[in-house]
């Protein structure tokens, strides 16, 4: 006589595929602000048991392929990254220095090809990075099609987009990403979950915060704080008359803490009100929306 078992995997990506197609896999995550022990992670039967631990939702084969745009062009950005500091790096050594942007770089790069005191080698190199460059320009573009065109179909997606500082590249991951947002009980839980929270250091009844955690999904993580450079950058442009409640908001913090500690701050807000825009089927306030 067998008994029933809950497999308990660690949480992977590949673990998805095993559970779509019927393996009935459990994959738990840590709750965040808890740190995760080495030594007692061994004890699988007795962790998986835990009444307070969260289990990750598995996603479809349609879901994962949504995902796959998104780190196809992630991967493509970094390239295109590697490949303008390559090229700086190949025509500095000539004397060749450019200002920091990619416009000024790709400019100059373009008008050596012309330059017949440079080497031929240096030049044929040049034309060949030059060339790469535009086929990962086209792939990127292709992905913020597919991405443009995937998030205009999805419902929750489309309500995301009209959040201030939340672009359609971000509310299409959001979308991907968050299978079930009921897991969490509140927005701070999918903060948390991002790893946009501070850790905690309280001891004695005193509270003591850090740093944030930063952990979970590193890529949707770094896409909310871009995102809040551009809230923070918007609100600072509107007259003060003009400012919403969320852009308001925005200015007050600046003002107090900073410019980094603001970015993270707008990112946590944002994370908090994706939350609600996900569990809830309604509309983005006014306050909120995009100025």
């Amino acid at each position: 006589m067998f008994q029933r078992a809950l497999v308990r995997p660690r949480a992977q990506g590949t673990r998805a595929h095993g559970a779509d197609h019927g393996a009935g896999v459990r994959a738990p995550v840590p709750l965040v602000g808890e740190e995760r022990c080495q030594r007692c992670s061994g004890d699988l039967r007795g962790s998986v048991r835990q009444p307070h631990l969260r289990f990750v939702t598995v996603k479809s084969a349609e879901q994962q392929a949504r995902l796959v745009v998104h780190r196809l062009r992630q991967g493509w950005q970094e390239e295109r990254t590697a490949n303008l500091n390559r090229l700086r790096g190949l025509l500095a050594e000539f004397g060749r220095i450019y200002p920091n942007s990619a416009a000024a770089a790709l400019a100059g790069a373009r008008a050596t090809l012309g330059d017949e005191t440079l080497p031929l080698a240096l030049r044929r190199g040049v034309a060949q990075q030059l060339e790469h460059l535009r086929e990962l320009d086209q792939h990127i573009d292709d992905c913020d099609r597919e991405i443009a065109q995937d998030a205009a179909s999805d419902p929750r997606a489309r309500r995301a987009a009209r959040l201030s500082g939340v672009g359609v590249l971000t509310a299409s991951a959001v979308a991907a990403t968050v299978i079930d947002p009921q897991q969490f009980r509140c927005g701070r839980q999918f903060a948390s979950w991002i790893g946009l929270t501070p850790r905690q250091y309280s001891t004695g009844g005193k509270s003591r915060l850090g740093r944030i955690t930063r952990r979970g999904d590193t890529y949707l993580r770094g896409l909310l704080v871009q995102g809040a450079r551009s809230a923070l950058q918007a609100a600072l442009r509107v007259t003060p008359t003009r400012r919403t409640r969320l852009a308001t908001w925005i200015v007050a913090t600046y003002e107090r803490i900073g410019y980094h500690k603001t970015l993270v701050a707008i990112a946590n807000k944002h994370a908090r009100l994706l939350w609600v825009l996900l569990t809830r089927d309604e509309p983005l306030r006014a306050h909120a929306a995009v100025n």
